[in-house]
């Protein structure tokens, strides 16, 4: 007999769209008891007579604003006092009053099943029960506690806004709304995880992103059955192309000028409620080379620096690999000083050049990972001494080379070169890969290595769009105006391919007189 499967499939949490009790003290003693008497949940009667009262509030201490609800409160026992019949007509008016005054805390939205009920109850909202009514009433009353916007702390900038998305989704959508006044800026929002109810927003230009890319993104969130979602990355792993793939096919970014600037490009956003952290797609891969500011600075400069970040990134995958092979097996591509050199380094050192390379770069990975999760004041301190101390007593004690330290120092550094997290942890993976392929065949594996690599981030996609674009496929126009280059403002006046209207004209100057 096959064992039962069926749980897996049942959906967590209570029964869903059933419908709502008429009578207001059952409707209330059910709701008690679903949300296992949570001391958070306020209920305030109206007109108590025996157990089933005239209308109900309800509604969470700490995520509702509590001064508007005692203020409506207040009104709404006034007009109880005001009234002299003792008949039926005074019920009815009390319910009628209740409800138009409950229009001033916010949009008043009818509730029809215990589901909707929950869920605007639990995101906040102050929700009006009354007595003998199939629907309830509920009004949007959110006060979150949430951090102010403030410099990001991960993504620093020397030119440019300084401002950081937060973890409310209403404050990170304001920011984008700050920087594109245009009506032509649509959000679309869906709530997403079956026991977080998440809001999700989509973000993106009508008129310059895709349509193909926006129906992608829709559908692609539209199809995720979850229990939770607590942050972007959930539905990065979700939705992206490649999901067995090393390198992401989507940025996130917590700048709200960097998110802006894809968006004009006709790119999409996908924000998150509770996270600063936002998605963007398409991400070819030489976007993770570029930065905010390139846009803000002298082209030349940005160009510049562009360049060094790809070279930063070269070294910092390839530089402990190259220094193996040479040292291992093509020593005559040395000069004679720098062989006699290396020999001397390495003459009482027991290890062979992975295994002190290996042992090195390992050592440096802990020691990162401690000084990020160290807290902040000391964290960079034991990092950083702890490195010096612990290099200078391996070259003292014979473990490693002198030279050996100086290439995984100089690789460590290139490695903070790259201004995308995301795409330094692959970097940092399969430089060990690297270095184990330089080892057992010298350079000639390197390249082999390096020839797969780039096969398989050509055979890539970023939501339809080929992720070693421009360059693969080459695209002439593409790679002569923002891709290791930047041109000046004043000569890119036309829009990027990944937007609806490329090849359109994006910056025109006005004559004189105009």
């Amino acid at each position: 007999m096959e064992p039962d499967y069926s749980w897996k499939n049942a959906e967590p949490g209570l029964a869903t769209h059933l419908s709502l009790d008429p009578d207001a003290g059952k409707l209330l003693e059910q709701i008690k008891l679903d949300l296992g008497g949570s001391q958070d949940l306020v209920i305030r009667r109206f007109e108590q007579e025996s157990n089933s009262p005239v209308a109900a509030l309800l509604y969470i201490d700490g995520i509702s604003d509590e001064n508007t609800i005692n203020r409506y409160i207040s009104e709404v026992l006034q007009f109880s006092r005001d009234q002299t019949s003792d008949d039926d007509s005074k019920r009815v008016s009390l319910k009628l009053n209740a409800l138009e005054l409950l229009q001033r805390v916010g949009s008043v939205v009818p509730i029809i099943d215990i589901d909707s009920l929950y869920k605007s109850l639990l995101s906040g909202g102050t929700i009006l029960i009354l007595d003998g009514s199939e629907s309830a009433y509920g009004a949007d009353n959110r006060e979150w506690k949430g951090r102010e916007v403030s410099e990001s702390s991960n993504q620093t900038s020397i030119r440019g806004p300084r401002e950081s998305f937060t973890e409310t989704l209403r404050v990170n959508t304001a920011l984008i709304r700050r920087k594109i006044k245009d009506p032509r800026l649509w959000m679309e929002t869906m709530t997403i995880g079956r026991m977080t109810k998440t809001e999700v927003t989509l973000v993106y230009i009508q008129g310059l992103a895709k349509p193909s890319i926006v129906d992608q993104a829709r559908s692609r969130l539209q199809a995720i059955d979850i229990d939770g979602v607590l942050d972007s990355g959930y539905l990065e792993e979700l939705i992206e192309d490649n999901r067995t793939s090393l390198f992401p096919t989507m940025k996130n970014t917590e700048l709200p000028d960097s998110v802006a600037g894809e968006l004009l490009e006709g790119k999409i956003a996908i924000l998150v409620d509770g996270t600063p952290d936002v998605l963007i797609a398409p991400a070819p891969f030489f976007s993770f080379m570029q930065s905010a500011e390139d846009y803000y600075q002298y082209a030349f400069y940005s160009s510049l620096l562009r360049l060094l970040r790809l070279l930063g990134m070269f070294i910092a995958l390839l530089f402990p690999s190259i220094y193996i092979a040479i040292t291992t097996f093509h020593r005559d591509m040395l000069p004679f000083t720098l062989l006699f050199s290396l020999a001397a380094q390495r003459e009482g050192v027991p290890f062979p050049a992975f295994v002190e390379a290996l042992a090195m770069e390992i050592t440096f990975e802990i020691l990162r990972e401690a000084g990020l999760r160290m807290p902040r004041p000391i964290g960079q301190a034991v990092s950083v001494v702890g490195t010096l101390v612990i290099g200078q007593a391996a070259v003292e004690a014979g473990f490693v080379s002198a030279a050996m330290v100086i290439v995984v120092s100089v690789t460590a550094i290139a490695t903070f070169t790259l201004p995308s997290y995301s795409i330094s942890i692959p970097i940092r993976i399969l430089r060990f890969a690297f270095m184990a392929t330089a080892a057992s065949f010298g350079l000639y594996g390197i390249i082999l290595l390096s020839l797969m690599l780039l096969l398989h981030l050509s055979s890539l996609n970023t939501f339809g769009e080929p992720y070693m674009s421009p360059l693969a496929p080459i695209r002439k126009r593409g790679v002569e105006e923002d891709f290791l280059t930047r041109l000046p403002r004043w000569l890119s006046f036309r829009q990027p391919r990944s937007s609806q209207r490329k090849g359109s004209v994006r910056i025109r100057y006005r004559k004189e007189g105009e």
